[in-house]
């Protein structure tokens, strides 16, 4: 999900906040206010999560 979530994130729709914490680091995406997808990062482990249909939210590459 690595490249979908970085296909949701540089969408110029959509937004996207980061917070740190020590170790702990999360991203999340919102689509006009509507939170999509999330990553969570705590030390060496990535985790990435999307809502239910996240796929309509990707554009298309070329």
């Amino acid at each position: 999900m690595k490249t979908e979530f970085d296909n949701l994130r540089l969408n110029e729709q959509h937004s996207y906040e980061t917070d740190s914490n020590g170790d702990k680091q999360v991203v999340k995406i919102y689509c006009n206010d509507l939170l999509i997808a999330k990553k969570v990062k705590l030390k060496k482990s990535i985790r990435y999560f999307g809502v239910k249909g996240y796929q309509n939210y990707l554009t298309i590459e070329e």
